[in-house]
């Protein structure tokens, strides 16, 4: 059992409900499991409600009070027991508490998903797999239904089966995996109809009204699974035509989000015409990972890291993507944007902004928005000395980038790249921040590589070998796959003698938590489920970054450069080297090679 404490005597009864929502909404695995018995228990309480059991519980323990005459002569001490014991009994009762649904008040609303462009493959392998497990985990209402629509033929029945194959319960799971499956999909229905027509719109709002009619208010929340090209009519069409005359309208825009500043601004632009920024969502699924969210929690739960997090101690900062996979049939989408825009401009600078802010006044969305936003105002834009780009060829039997029938022939659009970026502030002058990013490499993994400077007069660099960069700590956040966080250290070797190696402190998620971990949608779709924009992107926010990279790709797109080439399965083109030599910087993944495989 998870135990919750309130201690602040003063705390309103909704700080409190509220200090619960933020600590336990996140333990997707262990705390909604207990849900599954009942899958929409928030909804179907009766009687008093855990909420107003909490609040009687925090406001009774706020209130001063006389010990109790007892033969210990511990009365206070047993009487603050006893008001904890209610609040965690609460919880107990009703462990969905735990993630704030109770905010939407869902006895009197219903929930109502509508993903556009739901035949294509991102819905189908990501969308509709995320919100059954959120609904098998007991974490949607009652009164929940999934509406498809897209342009494609198709009925109920069909759409059901399309999705049908999708489905899966976790490993660690409870059982009724398939009864929870024929649950599901009677809530799942479709709609077909154009983009840029409002006819669609208003045939999927009847629809869509007919099934929330069991409740007062109806919450509508849209996820545009679309190509750049429809975004703007299918937001007015749904905006205009489909959003809720009785609760809120929630809008998730899945990337790319322009190809540059203009053309972002262009697109910021058609969606205000149409939706308050509050109701906006744009999403970056990479944030929703668990290593990720974990960064805030690393840097400031932990007392030892914080005064290291500093140009006074850490020497670069290294993100690393790694995909072992080529563009394979997917060039031509892939081929309009490369891999800087596709990956580095919005996955890793966005690992960057969170790794290298301050902390923030609250863990609220807008204070957290706010730190990352001034990192990214504090980095010079890229320069063109410190870009390198490749594009992979053939190797043996396996194709190039140009051997995909869907690229244009004699593309010069990068499938790898590496880039030096420097934040001036006070804490990271002088520090490089390296991205290193490539399809059709050796290996798939992400990770974030901190190393740290050389210890000043070393009274053991005589017992270290020549180079001194080996002997550096360095701390690693694996991302993907295999999550794991270590730190490299330098250890004596056992024995009479006197011999130094470098090993590892290591935390290897699945030894010790020995669950899934939830996928990165799962976590984003219900923070918008929960109005909780923490982790997604902010308007200025993502101007700052495009106005970042803007410049230099405007500069390489004029002056067509030629990138390196490198083959199918290698570490990527020798150029990355020499731009990390040039900050006097290694990469460290090279190292660590044979130690993971």
């Amino acid at each position: 059992m998870l135990h919750w404490h309130f201690t602040c005597a003063k705390a309103s009864c909704d700080a409190a409900e509220r200090k619960v929502g933020r600590s336990g909404r996140r333990s997707l695995g262990r705390l909604g499991s207990q849900c599954l018995g009942d899958l929409a228990p928030c909804a179907r309480r009766s009687g008093p409600s855990s909420r107003q059991i909490l609040c009687s519980a925090v406001e009774q323990s706020s209130a001063p009070t006389l010990p109790r005459s007892n033969n210990n002569g511990n009365g206070v001490a047993a009487e603050l027991d006893e008001k904890q014991e209610v609040a965690q009994q609460a919880v107990a009762a009703d462990p969905c508490l735990a993630y704030n649904l109770q905010g939407n008040d869902w006895t009197t609303s219903s929930l109502s998903v509508v993903v556009l462009g739901a035949s294509g493959d991102l819905a189908k392998k990501k969308i509709f797999p995320a919100l059954f497990s959120l609904y098998y985990e007991g974490l949607l209402p009652e009164n929940f239904q999934v509406f498809g629509y897209a342009r494609s033929k198709m009925t109920d029945a069909e759409f059901r089966d399309m999705i049908t194959s999708t489905l899966t319960c976790r490993v660690n799971a409870r059982e009724r995996c398939a009864e929870a499956q024929e649950r599901f999909l009677k809530r799942c229905f479709y709609q077909a109809g154009p983009y840029d027509q409002p006819d669609g719109f208003q045939a999927l709002s009847g629809r869509l009204t007919e099934q929330e009619a069991a409740k007062p208010r109806a919450n509508r929340m849209f996820f545009l699974s679309i190509p750049p090209n429809v975004f703007l009519s299918a937001t007015g069409n749904a905006a205009d035509h489909a959003r809720s005359k009785s609760g809120w309208t929630r809008v998730i825009v899945e990337k790319p989000f322009g190809r540059d500043s203009a053309s972002s601004a262009e697109l910021g632009r058609g969606l205000a015409q149409h939706l308050a920024e509050e109701e906006i969502y744009r999403i970056d699924h990479y944030l929703g990972k668990e290593l990720i969210e974990n960064l805030t929690v690393l840097r400031f739960s932990n007392r030892v890291f914080e005064p290291l997090w500093s140009r006074q101690y850490i020497r670069n900062v290294q993100i690393i993507f790694s995909e072992n996979f080529g563009t394979e049939g997917r060039g031509g989408y892939f081929d309009q944007y490369g891999i800087i825009r596709d990956v580095i401009q919005n996955h890793l600078l966005q690992i960057v902004a969170l790794f290298a802010m301050e902390q923030p006044v609250s863990l609220d969305a807008e204070d957290i928005r706010n730190e990352k936003v001034k990192v990214l105002r504090s980095m010079k834009a890229v320069a063109p000395e410190d870009v390198v780009m490749g594009q992979y060829r053939a190797r043996g039997r396996l194709p190039g980038y140009l051997d995909d029938k869907t690229v244009p022939a004699g593309s010069l659009t990068p499938t790898f790249a590496a880039i030096a970026m420097f934040i001036n502030n006070h804490r990271w002058d002088g520090v490089p921040f390296l991205f290193k990013a490539g399809k059709a490499l050796h290996k798939r993994y992400a990770e974030i590589r901190v190393q740290f400077r050389h210890v000043p007069g070393n009274l053991y660099r005589e017992k270290q070998g020549a180079d001194p960069d080996a002997a550096c700590n360095e701390l690693v956040i694996r991302i993907q796959p295999k999550e794991a966080i270590y730190l490299k250290i330098n250890n004596k070797v056992p024995g009479l003698g006197l011999r130094l190696e470098q090993t590892r402190l290591d935390l290897q998620y699945q030894q010790q938590y020995q669950v899934e971990l939830p996928d990165a949608y799962e976590r984003l779709l219900l923070d918008v489920v929960n109005g909780d924009k923490r982790l997604f992107i902010r308007y200025d926010e993502l101007q700052a970054a495009w106005d970042l990279y803007t410049p230099v790709l405007h500069e390489l797109e004029r002056s067509q450069v030629s990138p390196e080439l490198y083959p199918y399965g290698s570490r990527g083109p020798l150029g990355a080297h020499y731009l990390a030599a040039k900050h006097n910087v290694r990469w460290g993944d090279l190292a660590d090679d044979a130690d993971d495989e």
